[in-house]
């Protein structure tokens, strides 16, 4: 199915344990351990997520991104993905547009993420979205691979 540039893509938020949220974060850990070793793939249990956003068109699920909180201020976004068959069109800007309101709504200061150096497109979509980055924090800290990224909340 190819989704034309103008096409309606439906953002909402929706249970990460659904379905259709388990079969996108499964397809992204595949797409991650092609890219990475194990142990630079830094998944999220559905339970984690504060916010789980999927992306659909004409009903099916065709990306994700979720938020979790980190402090009071602090919000981070993680399991960004857009299947294969679906990039190009602007999805994973709009599930980031998506999260980052809902990051404002909530009254968080501060967004953070991690993306990988094997993940070019990721970054550019980041810097290209205002995003500066970062030393990296937690679990990232001790990751070579890790590349992350901030943004003040809106």
């Amino acid at each position: 199915m190819r989704i034309e540039k103008n096409s309606v893509i439906i953002t909402s938020s929706e249970d990460p344990s659904s379905p259709d949220a388990l079969a996108l974060m499964r397809e992204l850990d595949e797409e991650l351990l092609n890219r990475y070793p194990a142990q630079s793939v830094h998944g999220m249990k559905p339970s984690e997520a504060d916010v789980f956003i999927i992306a659909r068109f004409d009903g099916l699920a065709v990306g994700c991104g979720a938020l979790r909180r980190v402090s009071k201020e602090i919000v981070e976004i993680k399991r960004m993905f857009v299947r294969p068959t679906h990039r190009g069109r602007g999805i994973s800007r709009q599930i980031l547009n998506k999260l980052e309101s809902t990051a404002g709504a909530f009254g968080y200061k501060k967004i953070w993420l991690e993306t990988g150096d094997a993940q070019p497109e990721a970054i550019r979509l980041y810097e290209s979205s205002g995003y500066c980055r970062i030393p990296c924090y937690g679990e990232y800290g001790h990751d070579p691979r890790s590349v992350c990224f901030g943004k003040r909340s809106q």
